[in-house]
Protein backbone atom coordinates (compact mmCIF):
# COMPACT_ATOMS: atom_id res chain seq x y z
CA UNK A 1 0.00 0.00 0.00
CA UNK A 2 1.48 3.60 -1.20
CA UNK A 3 -0.03 6.42 1.99
CA UNK A 4 0.52 9.91 1.01
CA UNK A 5 -0.11 12.80 3.80
CA UNK A 6 -1.76 16.03 3.23
CA UNK A 7 -1.13 18.55 6.12
CA UNK A 8 -3.89 21.28 6.26
CA UNK A 9 -3.06 24.43 8.38
CA UNK A 10 -2.15 28.18 7.41
CA UNK A 11 0.06 28.13 10.94
CA UNK A 12 2.37 25.45 9.73
CA UNK A 13 2.90 27.30 6.63
CA UNK A 14 3.58 30.28 8.41
CA UNK A 15 6.04 28.52 10.84
CA UNK A 16 3.69 29.37 13.55
CA UNK A 17 3.60 25.44 14.80
CA UNK A 18 6.39 22.66 13.30
CA UNK A 19 4.70 20.12 11.52
CA UNK A 20 5.03 16.82 14.09
CA UNK A 21 2.20 15.48 12.93
CA UNK A 22 3.47 14.64 9.62
CA UNK A 23 6.72 12.92 10.97
CA UNK A 24 4.71 10.85 13.36
CA UNK A 25 2.72 9.66 10.64
CA UNK A 26 5.50 8.90 8.11
CA UNK A 27 6.86 6.58 11.04
CA UNK A 28 3.74 4.82 11.37
CA UNK A 29 3.81 3.96 7.66
CA UNK A 30 7.10 2.59 8.02
CA UNK A 31 6.07 0.19 11.15
CA UNK A 32 3.26 -1.09 9.14
CA UNK A 33 5.06 -1.82 5.90
CA UNK A 34 3.12 0.93 3.95
CA UNK A 35 5.39 3.08 1.69
CA UNK A 36 4.96 6.80 1.32
CA UNK A 37 6.55 9.06 -1.27
CA UNK A 38 4.95 12.53 -0.99
CA UNK A 39 4.30 14.85 1.68
CA UNK A 40 1.91 18.01 1.34
CA UNK A 41 1.30 20.99 3.27
CA UNK A 42 -1.66 23.32 2.65
CA UNK A 43 -3.17 26.07 3.75
CA UNK A 44 -6.79 26.77 4.77
CA UNK A 45 -7.73 27.63 1.64
CA UNK A 46 -10.76 25.76 -0.18
CA UNK A 47 -9.10 25.16 -4.36
CA UNK A 48 -5.75 24.42 -2.65
CA UNK A 49 -7.06 21.58 -0.56
CA UNK A 50 -9.24 20.17 -3.44
CA UNK A 51 -6.44 20.40 -5.70
CA UNK A 52 -3.88 18.55 -2.90
CA UNK A 53 -6.22 15.55 -2.15
CA UNK A 54 -6.72 15.10 -6.46
CA UNK A 55 -3.34 15.15 -6.98
CA UNK A 56 -2.68 12.71 -3.70
CA UNK A 57 -5.40 10.23 -4.98
CA UNK A 58 -4.25 10.37 -8.24
CA UNK A 59 -0.84 8.22 -7.05
CA UNK A 60 -1.50 6.54 -3.85
CA UNK A 61 -3.88 4.22 -2.08
CA UNK A 62 -4.43 5.64 1.27
CA UNK A 63 -4.58 9.40 1.46
CA UNK A 64 -4.36 10.84 4.86
CA UNK A 65 -5.24 14.68 6.11
CA UNK A 66 -4.61 15.78 9.32
CA UNK A 67 -6.42 19.25 10.75
CA UNK A 68 -9.31 20.77 9.22
CA UNK A 69 -11.68 19.49 11.52
CA UNK A 70 -12.47 21.90 14.16
CA UNK A 71 -15.47 24.21 14.41
CA UNK A 72 -14.55 27.16 12.84
CA UNK A 73 -15.49 28.20 9.64
CA UNK A 74 -11.63 27.69 7.43
CA UNK A 75 -11.93 24.51 9.04
CA UNK A 76 -13.00 22.74 6.03
CA UNK A 77 -11.49 19.71 5.27
CA UNK A 78 -14.20 16.99 5.24
CA UNK A 79 -16.64 19.99 2.97
CA UNK A 80 -13.93 20.04 1.01
CA UNK A 81 -13.41 15.56 1.05
CA UNK A 82 -17.33 15.48 0.81
CA UNK A 83 -17.79 18.09 -2.41
CA UNK A 84 -14.83 16.29 -4.52
CA UNK A 85 -17.03 12.94 -4.07
CA UNK A 86 -20.03 14.34 -4.58
CA UNK A 87 -21.13 13.52 -1.12
CA UNK A 88 -22.93 14.95 1.43
CA UNK A 89 -22.40 15.88 4.72
CA UNK A 90 -24.49 14.53 7.76
CA UNK A 91 -25.04 14.70 11.25
CA UNK A 92 -23.24 12.00 13.26
CA UNK A 93 -25.46 11.72 16.51
CA UNK A 94 -22.76 9.93 18.75
CA UNK A 95 -20.06 12.49 18.27
CA UNK A 96 -22.85 15.67 18.70
CA UNK A 97 -23.92 14.47 21.63
CA UNK A 98 -20.19 14.07 23.00
CA UNK A 99 -20.09 17.69 22.66
CA UNK A 100 -23.08 18.26 24.03
CA UNK A 101 -22.25 16.39 27.02
CA UNK A 102 -18.88 17.85 27.35
CA UNK A 103 -19.88 21.31 27.71
CA UNK A 104 -22.99 20.55 30.20
CA UNK A 105 -19.87 18.80 32.14
CA UNK A 106 -18.41 22.03 31.92
CA UNK A 107 -21.39 23.75 33.22
CA UNK A 108 -20.62 26.19 29.56
CA UNK A 109 -23.22 26.89 27.17
CA UNK A 110 -22.63 25.07 23.73
CA UNK A 111 -22.19 28.00 21.15
CA UNK A 112 -23.95 25.77 17.57
CA UNK A 113 -20.71 26.12 15.89
CA UNK A 114 -19.13 23.35 18.24
CA UNK A 115 -21.78 21.08 16.17
CA UNK A 116 -19.48 21.27 13.04
CA UNK A 117 -17.08 19.05 14.23
CA UNK A 118 -19.79 16.39 14.71
CA UNK A 119 -20.52 16.67 10.70
CA UNK A 120 -19.24 14.14 8.55
CA UNK A 121 -18.86 12.59 5.08
CA UNK A 122 -22.22 10.65 4.02
CA UNK A 123 -21.72 6.92 4.40
CA UNK A 124 -17.90 7.35 5.81
CA UNK A 125 -16.49 5.64 8.99
CA UNK A 126 -16.67 7.97 11.65
CA UNK A 127 -13.33 7.15 13.93
CA UNK A 128 -13.63 7.70 17.84
CA UNK A 129 -11.69 10.24 19.21
CA UNK A 130 -10.42 9.07 22.73
CA UNK A 131 -8.82 12.62 23.38
CA UNK A 132 -10.80 15.10 21.60
CA UNK A 133 -13.99 16.52 20.66
CA UNK A 134 -13.81 16.26 16.56
CA UNK A 135 -13.79 12.48 15.18
CA UNK A 136 -11.99 11.00 12.71
CA UNK A 137 -13.27 10.65 9.65
CA UNK A 138 -12.65 7.29 6.91
CA UNK A 139 -13.91 7.63 3.24
CA UNK A 140 -13.85 3.72 1.14
CA UNK A 141 -14.16 5.48 -2.17
CA UNK A 142 -16.50 3.61 -4.12
CA UNK A 143 -15.60 2.25 -7.45
CA UNK A 144 -17.44 5.28 -9.44
CA UNK A 145 -15.42 7.52 -7.55
CA UNK A 146 -11.76 6.02 -8.11
CA UNK A 147 -12.99 6.13 -11.68
CA UNK A 148 -13.78 9.89 -11.49
CA UNK A 149 -11.09 11.50 -9.08
CA UNK A 150 -8.97 8.23 -7.61
CA UNK A 151 -6.05 6.19 -9.07
CA UNK A 152 -6.95 3.90 -12.28
CA UNK A 153 -7.10 0.48 -11.78
CA UNK A 154 -7.25 0.19 -8.27
CA UNK A 155 -10.02 -1.78 -6.52
CA UNK A 156 -9.72 0.35 -2.85
CA UNK A 157 -8.98 3.56 -2.22
CA UNK A 158 -8.89 5.09 0.98
CA UNK A 159 -8.91 9.02 2.74
CA UNK A 160 -8.91 9.07 6.34
CA UNK A 161 -9.25 12.63 7.59
CA UNK A 162 -7.66 13.21 11.61
CA UNK A 163 -7.72 16.04 13.73
CA UNK A 164 -4.77 18.38 13.84
CA UNK A 165 -4.00 18.61 17.74
CA UNK A 166 -1.08 16.05 18.00
CA UNK A 167 -2.53 14.13 21.19
CA UNK A 168 -5.86 13.91 19.43
CA UNK A 169 -4.35 12.52 16.50
CA UNK A 170 -1.88 9.64 17.92
CA UNK A 171 -5.14 8.40 19.51
CA UNK A 172 -7.66 8.13 16.68
CA UNK A 173 -4.43 6.36 14.84
CA UNK A 174 -3.20 4.36 17.25
CA UNK A 175 -6.68 3.29 18.35
CA UNK A 176 -9.02 3.04 15.25
CA UNK A 177 -6.62 3.45 12.42
CA UNK A 178 -3.84 0.43 13.05
CA UNK A 179 -6.27 -2.51 13.42
CA UNK A 180 -8.34 -1.04 10.76
CA UNK A 181 -5.35 -1.17 8.23
CA UNK A 182 -3.99 -4.61 9.83
CA UNK A 183 -7.38 -5.98 9.20
CA UNK A 184 -7.57 -4.71 5.18
CA UNK A 185 -3.71 -5.94 4.60
CA UNK A 186 -4.82 -9.71 5.61
CA UNK A 187 -1.75 -10.03 7.22
CA UNK A 188 0.16 -8.85 10.65
CA UNK A 189 2.92 -6.13 10.42
CA UNK A 190 5.26 -6.45 13.13
CA UNK A 191 8.74 -3.98 13.48
CA UNK A 192 11.34 -4.02 16.19
CA UNK A 193 13.84 -0.73 16.19
CA UNK A 194 17.14 -1.82 16.47
CA UNK A 195 19.15 1.34 18.24
CA UNK A 196 22.43 2.28 17.96
CA UNK A 197 25.37 4.38 19.49
CA UNK A 198 28.31 5.59 18.46
CA UNK A 199 28.73 4.90 14.70
CA UNK A 200 27.68 6.87 12.01
CA UNK A 201 24.44 6.43 10.00
CA UNK A 202 27.19 6.02 6.59
CA UNK A 203 29.25 3.32 8.76
CA UNK A 204 25.74 1.91 9.90
CA UNK A 205 24.45 1.60 6.38
CA UNK A 206 27.97 -0.19 4.65
CA UNK A 207 27.59 -2.61 7.42
CA UNK A 208 24.08 -3.74 6.79
CA UNK A 209 24.01 -2.41 2.92
CA UNK A 210 22.88 -6.14 1.98
CA UNK A 211 20.44 -6.63 4.41
CA UNK A 212 19.00 -2.87 3.79
CA UNK A 213 18.73 -3.88 -0.01
CA UNK A 214 18.11 -7.31 -0.05
CA UNK A 215 14.63 -6.40 1.63
CA UNK A 216 12.28 -9.33 0.33
CA UNK A 217 10.93 -12.23 2.11
CA UNK A 218 8.42 -10.33 4.20
CA UNK A 219 11.48 -8.31 5.90
CA UNK A 220 12.34 -4.64 5.37
CA UNK A 221 15.70 -2.96 6.96
CA UNK A 222 15.47 1.06 7.19
CA UNK A 223 18.22 2.91 8.90
CA UNK A 224 17.23 6.63 10.34
CA UNK A 225 19.81 9.20 11.63
CA UNK A 226 19.01 10.81 15.16
CA UNK A 227 21.33 12.84 17.25
CA UNK A 228 24.31 10.91 18.17
CA UNK A 229 22.72 7.90 17.40
CA UNK A 230 21.30 5.54 14.40
CA UNK A 231 18.19 4.05 14.54
CA UNK A 232 17.25 0.59 12.24
CA UNK A 233 13.84 -0.26 11.70
CA UNK A 234 13.33 -3.94 11.15
CA UNK A 235 9.51 -4.78 9.84
CA UNK A 236 7.98 -8.07 8.94
CA UNK A 237 4.58 -8.74 7.57
CA UNK A 238 3.35 -12.41 7.74
CA UNK A 239 -0.23 -14.51 8.40
CA UNK A 240 0.12 -13.92 12.06
CA UNK A 241 2.08 -12.30 14.84
CA UNK A 242 4.10 -15.49 15.24
CA UNK A 243 5.48 -16.05 12.03
CA UNK A 244 6.18 -12.11 11.95
CA UNK A 245 8.32 -12.85 14.70
CA UNK A 246 10.04 -15.70 13.47
CA UNK A 247 10.93 -13.35 10.69
CA UNK A 248 12.20 -10.55 12.82
CA UNK A 249 14.18 -12.61 14.84
CA UNK A 250 17.40 -13.85 12.59
CA UNK A 251 17.45 -10.73 11.11
CA UNK A 252 17.89 -8.44 14.10
CA UNK A 253 20.57 -11.54 15.22
CA UNK A 254 22.42 -10.52 12.71
CA UNK A 255 22.28 -6.93 12.71
CA UNK A 256 23.63 -7.39 16.71
CA UNK A 257 26.14 -9.94 15.52
CA UNK A 258 27.88 -6.66 12.93
CA UNK A 259 27.20 -3.37 15.13
CA UNK A 260 27.88 -5.44 18.56
CA UNK A 261 28.14 -3.27 21.58
CA UNK A 262 26.64 -0.31 19.34
CA UNK A 263 23.56 -1.76 19.90
CA UNK A 264 21.79 -0.61 23.05
CA UNK A 265 18.23 -1.57 22.64
CA UNK A 266 16.02 -3.60 20.37
CA UNK A 267 13.27 -2.04 22.35
CA UNK A 268 11.51 1.05 20.59
CA UNK A 269 10.98 2.84 23.96
CA UNK A 270 13.81 2.57 25.67
CA UNK A 271 16.05 5.63 25.31
CA UNK A 272 20.06 6.03 25.30
CA UNK A 273 19.33 7.78 28.94
CA UNK A 274 17.32 5.04 29.73
CA UNK A 275 19.86 2.34 28.38
CA UNK A 276 22.81 4.39 30.41
CA UNK A 277 20.53 4.17 33.76
CA UNK A 278 19.68 0.80 33.80
CA UNK A 279 23.58 -0.20 32.95
CA UNK A 280 24.96 2.09 36.07
CA UNK A 281 21.98 0.81 38.00
CA UNK A 282 22.59 -2.84 37.21
CA UNK A 283 26.52 -2.51 38.03
CA UNK A 284 25.58 -0.39 41.47
CA UNK A 285 27.15 2.71 40.55
CA UNK A 286 26.02 6.30 40.93
CA UNK A 287 26.35 9.03 38.92
CA UNK A 288 27.44 12.81 38.65
CA UNK A 289 28.13 15.47 35.85
CA UNK A 290 30.07 18.36 36.09
CA UNK A 291 28.99 20.23 32.85
CA UNK A 292 30.02 23.73 31.06
CA UNK A 293 28.96 24.26 27.87
CA UNK A 294 25.82 21.90 27.88
CA UNK A 295 24.28 23.65 30.79
CA UNK A 296 22.82 20.69 32.72
CA UNK A 297 21.09 19.02 29.63
CA UNK A 298 23.32 15.59 30.48
CA UNK A 299 21.81 15.62 33.94
CA UNK A 300 18.09 16.74 32.54
CA UNK A 301 18.43 13.84 30.36
CA UNK A 302 19.62 11.28 32.94
CA UNK A 303 16.57 12.98 35.60
CA UNK A 304 14.32 12.10 32.96
CA UNK A 305 14.51 8.24 32.93
CA UNK A 306 12.28 7.14 35.95
CA UNK A 307 13.72 6.16 39.14
CA UNK A 308 16.92 8.36 38.35
CA UNK A 309 17.19 8.98 42.09
CA UNK A 310 18.95 5.62 42.33
CA UNK A 311 21.51 6.22 40.25
CA UNK A 312 21.90 9.86 39.99
CA UNK A 313 24.18 11.98 42.86
CA UNK A 314 24.52 15.42 42.09
CA UNK A 315 24.78 17.77 38.55
CA UNK A 316 27.11 20.73 38.39
CA UNK A 317 27.20 23.44 36.01
CA UNK A 318 30.80 24.79 36.43
CA UNK A 319 30.20 26.92 33.42
CA UNK A 320 32.52 29.54 34.64
CA UNK A 321 36.40 29.33 35.83
CA UNK A 322 35.63 29.95 39.31
CA UNK A 323 32.77 27.56 39.58
CA UNK A 324 35.73 24.77 37.97
CA UNK A 325 37.72 25.90 40.59
CA UNK A 326 35.53 26.41 43.32
CA UNK A 327 33.38 23.88 43.33
CA UNK A 328 34.93 20.43 41.42
CA UNK A 329 38.74 21.67 42.24
CA UNK A 330 39.92 22.08 39.14
CA UNK A 331 43.61 23.93 39.56
CA UNK A 332 44.17 27.38 38.24
CA UNK A 333 47.50 26.61 37.20
CA UNK A 334 45.67 24.35 34.59
CA UNK A 335 43.12 27.17 33.45
CA UNK A 336 45.41 29.15 33.44
CA UNK A 337 47.94 27.41 30.79
CA UNK A 338 45.48 25.38 28.65
CA UNK A 339 42.36 27.27 29.13
CA UNK A 340 38.75 25.64 30.14
CA UNK A 341 38.15 24.18 26.68
CA UNK A 342 41.24 21.79 26.91
CA UNK A 343 41.82 17.78 27.75
CA UNK A 344 43.53 18.92 30.84
CA UNK A 345 40.94 21.16 32.95
CA UNK A 346 38.27 17.94 31.31
CA UNK A 347 39.98 15.75 32.79
CA UNK A 348 40.56 17.43 36.49
CA UNK A 349 36.66 18.41 36.15
CA UNK A 350 35.80 14.72 36.03
CA UNK A 351 38.27 13.63 38.76
CA UNK A 352 37.08 16.66 40.76
CA UNK A 353 33.28 15.26 40.62
CA UNK A 354 34.47 12.34 41.79
CA UNK A 355 36.03 13.41 44.84
CA UNK A 356 33.36 16.45 45.28
CA UNK A 357 30.49 14.18 44.67
CA UNK A 358 31.39 10.85 45.93
CA UNK A 359 29.78 9.20 43.60
CA UNK A 360 31.41 6.07 41.05
CA UNK A 361 31.03 7.31 37.93
CA UNK A 362 31.41 11.27 36.48
CA UNK A 363 30.99 12.92 33.27
CA UNK A 364 32.52 16.23 32.68
CA UNK A 365 31.79 18.54 29.60
CA UNK A 366 33.45 21.82 28.09
CA UNK A 367 33.28 23.78 25.18
CA UNK A 368 32.90 26.34 22.82
CA UNK A 369 28.81 26.42 21.56
CA UNK A 370 29.36 29.89 19.90
CA UNK A 371 28.39 31.61 18.01
CA UNK A 372 31.03 34.06 19.47
CA UNK A 373 34.33 33.11 21.11
CA UNK A 374 35.91 31.00 19.32
CA UNK A 375 39.57 30.63 17.02
CA UNK A 376 41.38 29.48 14.60
CA UNK A 377 42.86 26.64 17.00
CA UNK A 378 39.89 26.33 19.24
CA UNK A 379 36.83 27.05 16.91
CA UNK A 380 33.24 26.94 17.88
CA UNK A 381 32.00 23.36 18.56
CA UNK A 382 35.13 22.33 19.70
CA UNK A 383 33.97 20.38 22.85
CA UNK A 384 36.18 17.93 25.50
CA UNK A 385 34.39 15.23 27.04
CA UNK A 386 35.80 13.03 30.13
CA UNK A 387 34.52 10.05 32.16
CA UNK A 388 35.33 8.58 35.17
CA UNK A 389 34.60 4.95 36.38
CA UNK A 390 36.28 4.07 39.38
CA UNK A 391 39.33 6.55 38.51
CA UNK A 392 39.69 5.17 35.44
CA UNK A 393 39.52 8.56 33.42
CA UNK A 394 39.17 8.65 29.71
CA UNK A 395 38.58 12.21 27.43
CA UNK A 396 38.07 12.52 23.95
CA UNK A 397 37.78 15.78 21.69
CA UNK A 398 34.72 16.38 19.57
CA UNK A 399 34.54 18.81 16.64
CA UNK A 400 31.01 19.52 16.24
CA UNK A 401 28.86 21.58 13.46
CA UNK A 402 25.66 23.48 13.57
CA UNK A 403 24.12 26.33 15.56
CA UNK A 404 24.69 26.68 19.38
CA UNK A 405 21.88 24.42 20.25
CA UNK A 406 22.75 21.60 17.80
CA UNK A 407 26.61 21.57 19.12
CA UNK A 408 25.06 21.50 22.93
CA UNK A 409 22.61 18.69 21.76
CA UNK A 410 25.08 16.65 20.05
CA UNK A 411 27.47 17.28 23.00
CA UNK A 412 25.13 15.48 25.48
CA UNK A 413 24.12 13.10 23.06
CA UNK A 414 28.37 11.79 22.84
CA UNK A 415 28.87 12.10 26.76
CA UNK A 416 25.80 10.08 26.85
CA UNK A 417 27.57 7.55 24.70
CA UNK A 418 30.81 7.96 26.11
CA UNK A 419 29.82 6.98 29.49
CA UNK A 420 27.93 4.27 28.18
CA UNK A 421 31.45 2.82 26.62
CA UNK A 422 33.63 3.70 29.11
CA UNK A 423 31.67 1.54 31.61
CA UNK A 424 30.87 -1.42 29.51
CA UNK A 425 35.14 -1.01 28.88
CA UNK A 426 35.79 -0.71 32.65
CA UNK A 427 33.78 -3.88 32.84
CA UNK A 428 35.16 -5.96 30.01
CA UNK A 429 38.60 -5.53 31.37
CA UNK A 430 38.17 -6.30 34.78
CA UNK A 431 36.58 -9.39 33.32
CA UNK A 432 39.32 -9.99 31.29
CA UNK A 433 41.48 -9.56 33.88
CA UNK A 434 39.90 -12.10 36.24
CA UNK A 435 40.04 -14.22 33.48
CA UNK A 436 44.49 -13.99 32.91
CA UNK A 437 44.51 -14.07 37.12
CA UNK A 438 42.22 -16.98 36.88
Amino acid sequence: MIAETISVGTEILLGNIINTNAAYLAEQYARLGISSYYQTVVGDNEERIRESVKLALSRSELVVLSGGLGPTQDDITKDVVAGLLGREMELNEAAALKIREFFAAKGKRMSTNNLRQAMVVKDALVLENGNGLAPGVLVELTKSEIAAVGKKGLKKQLIMMLPGPPEELTNIWEQQAVPYLQKLSGQVILSSMVKICGRSESEVAELLDDLIRKGGGGVTVAPYAKTGEVHVRVTAGAEDEKAAKKLLKPVIKEIKSRLGDSVYTTHEETTLEQAVADLLKANNLTVTTAESCTGGLIAARLINVPGASEIFKFGCITYSNKAKRKIIGVKRKTLDRYGAVSEQVVREMAEGAVDFTKADVAVAVSGLAGPDGGTEEKPVGLVYIGVNVCGTISVKEYRFKGNRMKIRNSAAACALIQLRHCILEYYSRMTFGEQENG
